[in-house]
């Protein structure tokens, strides 16, 4: 005990939850090692909150309260990659590609974050299709969906709320408690000991220690987001055990036994009161969401879930944490692809219980050499029926000879070895999960590298040095193997020749340690050059177009015109006079009609023009940069610089990493880290620059703002498209008033 709570102590956790963790200590509900495990989760999710508070880190974030990160976003069967931005300045979500914000959501839109298997999850939105993205890191990944869960808690308390009297700064533990929460490996069930924490919106789950069992747990605490309104709580057969539904997952936990409860009276009352108390949030929030508000989108939310969710959706069999999306292939367990034809190969009680066997690994003499192949020739057959009364009853399948081996050379294809027969790909014995495996074969087909090639290849730096291609770097961190894939394949002992080729593969992968990070680096090093090529000419058309706005003289009388016209109108229509307008008003020029509708208040300005000083209407000659449509923005483009530099910087720290850890370098290892400091020496230099010309840029639009009197949080993407729009209007009428 006095172990507990020195180390406690140390961690600087409050006297009430020294004494929590002292007593599941004496209750027998924590071991020791399992106490300290807790007690560092506790201090690490205080000081995390804190750093949320108050942001300390200042290499991690553009300002005070503005996060980027670079994710990959899944749209149209690819994934592309962008910047996630999170502003508490504005209470925005962008979406950023290279500079260009695609998409914003305000605070009060953002619905829930859901967890995905490894760095995937997703963000739903109200009135609008969830987002499935995948974090550079798991760092990343934690820090977004804690941004984003704290931005659904806030929007919570923006409603009022039957239950809470007061606005807490932060959400309340209402129940808390430990339980086990069912987890499904390789050849086995686990219940697996969890911290669980209930508030208004949101069940968090951490994981605790025990004496290092649960090696493959997340130790990153998970949230089940009760806000959305799709979650519902079901007490199980048994007295102990009751499951969460979501609209992905199913969650299975039991009220684990103690000294203090050890009675089936004693499980059965904590049971109902736990059910009783999710319930009632679950409930609250499924009747808050069912009224949707109207965010300007032209399908419903309901319509994007029905699209998004397929209603055939069996149910999944409980695990932990597997969130996954449904399209994100890594996330379907085994036994999904179970069906009458490969269930029969296993014992009916195991398949039942949701427990995937073992498959049995096929002997060498099930192996074939490479078979001669040929492309196959897709072409629409007669049905059967049809035949008797057509040309084809009366052909015959050998009536015209053909020289085969001529086919065969025109259209072979080379194959790798295969095995016997003709079954399916799903009645293969392969260890990996089917579906993964499916799409896995159908990329190692087009990957003429061999499994014991693959190491050797993560050593070199370029396509043409004879590395990975762009594109297998890119799909081969979407089949990084996860922490099942690694016990399963750990467990192995045979030879990897008796496996099949995706397993061979995937039992490779198994083995290179860090993997993940090693083709986040590849790839890094690869696009930084393009990135930072592709700011830059964006970067300094900013800094003219904003030099050019300072310098215009004609542009500032122009307004100065407008504001007179303005004030008149105002005047005569008994309002008042204004000293000055914002420049979105030079959108409402087209739209104010006079007598005569086609004449508009643009027309006025440009004829007002022509008659005091026509010198004036060449104004744009001043704004020769705001001729084309603007493209990116000054907001986007200054996250864009500021997530190079995160991963320039990630791309420092792994190579200290890899080379701390290599006891002895060969010569391919050497000549690697020496080409890689020296490229990221070269990349630091060209950063500098970039960033230097990124805070000038920021300089001169903050000047600009200042200069007509704009907000300072205003988007220079939008703000840029208001003067080029009013040039080419302006353009346009005067041709027609000159003809």
């Amino acid at each position: 005990m006095a172990i507990v709570h020195a180390a406690t102590k140390r961690n600087e956790l409050s006297q009430e939850k020294i004494l929590k963790i002292m007593n599941m200590v004496k209750n027998k509900e924590l071991s020791i090692e399992g106490a300290l495990d807790l007690a560092q989760k506790e201090t690490h999710a205080e000081k995390e909150a804190m750093n949320l508070v108050f942001p300390m880190d200042s290499q991690d974030l553009l300002t005070g309260s503005q996060f980027n990160f670079s994710v990959y976003k899944y749209k149209r069967y690819r994934w592309q990659k962008r910047i996630l931005q999170i502003d508490f300045n504005t209470e925005t979500i962008f979406n950023i590609e290279k500079g260009i914000i695609k998409k914003q959501f305000p605070f009060p839109q953002v619905k829930s974050c859901e967890d995905g298997e490894g760095r995937r999850f997703s963000i739903a939105f109200h009135g609008h299709p969830h987002y499935e993205l995948e974090a550079m890191s798991l760092e990343d990944k934690r820090k977004i969906s804690h941004l984003v869960n704290k931005v659904t808690q806030s929007n919570s308390y923006r409603r009022p709320v039957e239950f809470c009297s007061g606005r807490p700064a932060k959400c309340d533990v209402i129940h808390e408690g430990l339980l086990d929460l069912q987890e499904d490996s390789y050849a086995s069930i686990k219940w697996v000991k969890y911290l669980v924490q209930l508030s208004e919106t949101e069940l968090s789950l951490s994981c605790i220690g025990n004496n290092g069992e649960n090696k493959n747990a997340d130790p990153v605490a998970k949230t089940i987001n009760l806000s959305g309104g799709n979650v519902s709580v079901i007490k199980e057969n048994g007295y102990d055990t009751f499951s969460i539904q979501t609209k992905e997952h199913n969650y299975l936990f039991r009220i684990p036994f103690t000294v203090l409860n050890n009675r089936a009276e004693d499980i059965s009352k904590l049971q109902n009161e736990w059910v009783s108390l999710i319930d009632r949030y679950c409930l609250l929030w499924k009747n808050r969401s069912e009224p949707q508000e109207d965010f300007g989108e032209d399908t419903s939310e309901a319509v994007y879930e029905k699209l998004i969710f397929s209603p055939n959706k069996q149910a999944e069999g409980a695990h932990c944490l597997a969130l996954g999306s449904e399209a994100a292939p890594r996330s379907t367990p085994l036994t999904e692809q179970a069906t009458p034809a490969s269930s029969s190969s296993f014992p009916l009680s195991r398949v039942q219980a949701g427990v995937p066997p073992p498959p049995p690994f096929l002997p060498p003499s099930c192996l074939l050499p490479a078979l001669k192949r040929t492309k196959a020739f897709h072409w629409d057959v007669v049905p059967q029926e049809k035949i008797q009364k057509s040309i084809w009853a009366s052909c015959s399948l050998h009536k015209k000879k053909i020289d085969e081996s001529r086919i065969y050379d025109q259209f072979h294809i080379q194959d790798m070895a295969v095995f016997s027969g003709n079954e399916p790909s799903v009645n293969r014995h392969i260890m990996l999960n089917q579906k993964i495996a499916h799409t896995f074969n159908i990329f190692l087909k087009s990957f003429h590298i061999k499994p014991n090639q693959l190491k050797e290849k993560l050593y070199i730096l370029y396509e043409d040095g004879g590395g990975l291609t762009d594109e297998q770097i890119t799909a081969l961190r979407r089949y990084l193997p996860t922490p099942k894939d690694l016990e399963m394949y750990q467990s192995f002992k045979g030879s990897p020749s008796e496996l099949h080729v995706v397993d061979q593969f995937m039992l490779e992968m198994c083995k290179i340690p860090h993997l993940g990070q090693r083709l986040d680096l590849l790839l890094t090093i690869r696009e930084l050059p393009g990135c930072m090529g592709d700011l830059e000419p964006l970067i300094n058309q900013k800094i003219r177009a904003c030099k050019e706005l300072q310098a215009s003289q004609k542009f500032v009388a122009v307004l100065e015109y407008i504001l007179a016209i303005g004030n008149y109108l105002n005047e005569k229509a008994g309002r008042e006079m204004a000293k000055g307008f914002r420049l979105s008003s030079l959108t409402k020029l087209s739209l104010l009609r006079g007598k005569e509708k086609k004449i508009t208040l643009l027309h006025a300005l440009v004829e007002q023009i022509f008659l005091h000083e026509p010198d004036l209407a060449k104004f744009s000659q001043e704004l020769t940069e705001f001729e084309a449509v603007p493209g990116a923005s000054i907001k986007g483009l200054r996250a864009e610089v500021d997530v190079l530099k995160k991963e320039l910087e990630n791309v420092i720290q792994y190579r200290k990493f890899i080379k701390s850890k290599t006891i002895k370098a060969t010569t391919q290892e050497s000549q690697f880290y020496k080409e890689l400091k020296g490229l990221i020496q070269k990349y630091e230099g060209h950063l500098s620059q970039l960033s230097k010309r990124c805070d000038e840029m920021k300089k001169l639009y903050s000047d600009t703002l200042i200069k007509f009197g704009e907000s300072p949080d205003q988007d220079s993407q939008e703000l840029f498209g208001w003067i080029s729009a009013f040039i080419r209007e302006f353009r346009k009428v005067s041709a027609d008033i000159m003809s």
